[in-house]
């Protein structure tokens, strides 16, 4: 009796499996593990609409995730099951599917929901807006999404990719991308990673960062943005680097700046920044890169205390319309190898301690109102060469012995005057 109970239960779940439950994933065999037939339908049409009609996936991969792989895609094992984990579209490899000019986003692209990594790399050519809707599918796994140099996607980035929460990277980097940044991307509050250089955003950059504690990199460069930094800036004690070159920002430095005590990068060029050297800058003494040449600040250099950046490989405040004298703290910046001082209103002697710092390899003081007598040796000039720039210093001389001195004369540096 019992053996008949255990028959009949037996034949019953196995027809239960041949006539199908809608609950469980169909799925597709290959010879190590099978693939939910959804998933692997799903990847082919979402496929299919970035690639044009006559791609035939079924045809040329039909084990996407086994045998017969498809470049730029990559899966995962679920519950048993193969799922699409990474998908790369676009020329990133001479194998790769390159993108049709007539492409489409297809919602099946949406059902991928295992996906952890999306990137698009040179796929949109012909102009296209993002839709907002579908995102929200991909708010438990993705950590990664990416479109670069893709110079059809215009209109504004979607603001649903708010609702991507778990993303630890988004880079936007090279688009046709353009208006205000909504405030919706200040919820991704696991992002190390924001690269967004490169576009056409502009208006004032959301004051919402507050909660971006494990943000790493931040590269807003190249754009349009305007108005006065955020104070919420501040709130980002994680920064490494900051790059807000290129852009149309304005007024005085915030104060904030100098909590950013693990800042390694600041680049600030090419923007309207005014009112001076802020001096919270000598709070961020784990910079190696001070970049914020082409900013009208004006005032002095003298009131920073540039010997406490010990770390700074690149100076650059060139064209910032900098006066009094160069500050001698400089000259305790042992590891710095690049010093831009040109084309501001520097006046004073040069000093001549600078030509003892150990990595110098470019120093520029041209364009000044400096004076005196240039005192480096001979080692300095054949060290430096052409990297080594003074002319437009009208009372900036050299000494006339040096000027004479027929071996040392090609060493010299071009459009000072001998000392008479």
């Amino acid at each position: 009796m019992m053996w008949r109970m255990f028959c009949s239960l037996l034949l019953l779940s196995l027809l239960v499996r041949c006539t199908g439950d809608e609950s469980l994933p169909e799925v597709t065999y290959s010879e190590e593990a099978p693939m939910d037939k959804r998933e692997r339908e799903a990847l082919y049409s979402a496929i299919q609409g970035f690639v044009g009609d006559s791609w035939n996936g079924s045809d040329l991969y039909p084990d996407p995730c086994g045998w017969t792989p498809i470049q730029g895609v990559s899966c995962d094992m679920y519950n048993d099951l193969w799922y699409v984990t990474d998908l790369s579209l676009g020329l990133i490899h001479e194998n790769s599917l390159p993108c049709s000019s007539s492409l489409e986003i297809r919602p099946e692209l949406f059902e991928l929901k295992h996906l952890r990594s999306l990137s698009f790399f040179n796929c949109f050519i012909s102009p296209i807006v993002i839709a907002k809707e579908g995102w929200i599918s991909f708010a438990a796994n993705l950590d990664s999404l990416e479109f670069r140099s893709n110079p059809g996607l215009i209109g504004n980035l979607p603001e649903t990719l708010g609702n991507l929460t778990n993303l630890k990277s988004l880079v936007v980097l090279e688009n046709g991308f353009s208006g205000g940044l909504s405030s919706s991307i200040c919820n991704l509050n696991s992002l190390k990673r924001m690269v967004l250089a490169g576009n056409s955003f502009k208006g004032m950059i959301p004051n919402c960062f507050q909660g971006l504690k494990k943000l790493l990199i931040m590269d807003l460069s190249r754009n349009s943005f305007s108005g006065t930094l955020p104070s919420s800036f501040g709130d980002l004690t994680s920064l490494l680097k900051l790059d807000l070159s290129n852009n149309f920002l304005e007024g005085k430095l915030p104060q904030e700046l100098g909590l950013l005590k693990n800042l390694t990068l600041l680049d600030l060029r090419k923007n309207r920044f005014s009112g001076g050297l802020s001096n919270n800058i000598e709070r961020m003494q784990s910079l190696t890169e001070l970049v914020l040449s082409d900013n009208p600040m004006g005032e002095e250099m003298v009131g920073i205390k540039w010997e406490k950046m010990r770390n700074l490989v690149i100076l650059d405040v060139s064209n910032m319309g900098l006066r009094g004298e160069i500050p001698i703290g400089l000259t305790n910046l042992k590891r710095l190898r690049f010093l831009g001082l040109n084309d501001n209103n520097l006046t004073g002697f040069v000093p001549s301690e600078l030509e003892a710092l150990p990595c110098i390899g470019s120093l520029y003081i041209n364009g000044n109102n400096l004076r005196g007598e240039l005192r480096f040796s001979r080692k300095f000039y054949e060290k430096m060469g052409r990297r080594f720039k003074a002319w437009n210093n009208p009372n900036l001389c050299q000494p006339f012995e040096i000027v004479m001195s027929e071996p040392q004369k090609h060493l010299l540096p071009l459009g000072v005057k001998s000392c008479t």
